[in-house]
Formats: structure tokens, C-alpha cells, sequence
């Protein structure tokens, strides 16, 4: 395997900057310290509070995954950088945990399961589980490619979050070249009719909707995964309609 490169976070565009916040700094100190000690960084999430255990489990998944197939592309990096929160100055503090993260020797099923512990049984938190592995899909396509690490990596972690296989193949229909599936999608029949495509729409529309997620107190670092989501799931309904249009025109 080649040797992870040294990745640094440019500042964010404009629509990505958050408030400020103290997480990436806190962090930071923490897997210093950690290391400082010669502890393994998955030592360090033992002690921490549910909402830096869930941000320092989701870092840690991102940079191994991205790690996978042998080397950390800055695609990777670039796809998983507008989903993450990063306040404006803590992209150094970001980068340094994202580098160590990837440089670990501890296997990512621990932060896998890590993060299911933080995600915890709220309603809403399956919906956020969804949300990650869909966040891990759009890393591992960043540069193109699918590879089998890459396959095995996201099987696993859906099996430790509990997705169902079918759950898992709508993903792989969204976002593996040649697998697209406009009913996958959708969660229909390929011969739904009219009511069935506009229902699933809508109800998918529904469970989407950043409003939605954000008052059931989903972590906002899943939240922004929903919008590349919803892009998906118009695409699939007007295909569906439109092929459905055809199907019964007049004289077909």
C-alpha cells in the first residue's frame, strides 16, 4: 500500500462555513494527548461525550474508507470536506485528525460500532444511520471508482448498522456507475403506476427534508448527504413517469 499523504482543508465556500465551535480543537488535544501516551486513537473515545464520540467515529470511518483501496485521493478528501461541519480556522485542526484517523491501525468495525452506540435508539436515529453510509458512498465514488475494499467496507458497516440488503442495493443503485435503478430508488415496482411513483416522492421528500432532521435532532453532519439525495430521487421519479407516459400513450 502506498503511504497515506498529508492532507490539508482549504477554507470552505461560503455556504459551508458554520458557527464557530470548539469540537475540532478539542479533539485535536485529545488524540495528541493519546498518542503522546501511545495509546491507540480508538482508546480515546472511551471517555468522550456521545456528541464528539459520534464526530470523531464519522471522521475516523471517512478516512479509512477513503484509505481502503490504498491511497487517500484528494477527491476523497474534497467529497467528504462538504459534508462535514469544519468552522472557518479549524481546517488545520480538521486535517490533522482526518491524517492520524487514516494512519491508524485500529480496524474501522470498532468505529463502525462506535458511532451505532452514539447514533443511540431516537427516533430518528435510523434515518441518521442511513444518512452516514449514503455520506461513505459519496466518498468512496469521489475518484471513480468503486473498489471491492471499498464494497466490503460499506457491507459491513450497513451490517453493524443494521440496513437491510435492500437499503443497501438502493445506495449502490444511487451511486455505483451502471447500477442505477430509477425503482430502486423509489422503493417501487418497475411497473408502478402514476399514484404509486408521486407517493413514494413525496413520502421520500418528506423524510428528507432538512427541517424534518433537524428538529428530530439529527446530528447535522448527516443532514447535507439528504440534499444530494433528493437530487436522486426527483431524477428517478420523472423517469418513472416518463417511461410510464410511454408506456401508455395512445396506439402503443
Amino acid at each position: 500500500m502506498q503511504d497515506t499523504p498529508s492532507i490539508r482543508f482549504g477554507i470552505a465556500p461560503p455556504e459551508v462555513v458554520k458557527p464557530e465551535n470548539r469540537l475540532w480543537p478539542r479533539l485535536g488535544r485529545l488524540l495528541a494527548g493519546s498518542l503522546a501516551r501511545g495509546q491507540a486513537i480508538l482508546s480515546s473515545l472511551v471517555s468522550l461525550p456521545r456528541e464528539d464520540a459520534f464526530a470523531l467515529s464519522l471522521i475516523a470511518l471517512a478516512a479509512k474508507l477513503a484509505k481502503a483501496d490504498g491511497r487517500i485521493t484528494l477527491d476523497e478528501v474534497r467529497t467528504f470536506r462538504s459534508f462535514i461541519e469544519i468552522p472557518q480556522g479549524e481546517e488545520k485542526n480538521a486535517a490533522r485528525i482526518f491524517n492520524l484517523c487514516g494512519q491508524t491501525t485500529d480496524g474501522y468495525e470498532h468505529y463502525a460500532k462506535k458511532l451505532d452506540k452514539a447514533l443511540g435508539s431516537e427516533p430518528m436515529a435510523d434515518q441518521a444511520r442511513r444518512n452516514v453510509l449514503d455520506m461513505l458512498f459519496h466518498v468512496a465514488m469521489a475518484d471513480g471508482e468503486f473498489h471491492p475494499r471499498e464494497a466490503a467496507f460499506l457491507d459491513e458497516v450497513a451490517r453493524i448498522f443494521r440496513i437491510p440488503s435492500a437499503e443497501v442495493a438502493e445506495f449502490r443503485a444511487r451511486h455505483v456507475p451502471g447500477s442505477w435503478s430509477a425503482s430502486l430508488v423509489l422503493g417501487v415496482s418497475s411497473d408502478a403506476d402514476e399514484q404509486e411513483i408521486r407517493q413514494a416522492r413525496k413520502r421520500l421528500a418528506k423524510e428528507n427534508h432538512p427541517d424534518v432532521m433537524i428538529a428530530s435532532g439529527m446530528p447535522a453532519e448527516t443532514i447535507a448527504v439528504a440534499h444530494a439525495r433528493m437530487s436522486d430521487i426527483n431524477r428517478a421519479a420523472e423517469e418513472m413517469l416518463e417511461a410510464l407516459k410511454a408506456r401508455t400513450a395512445p396506439g402503443l
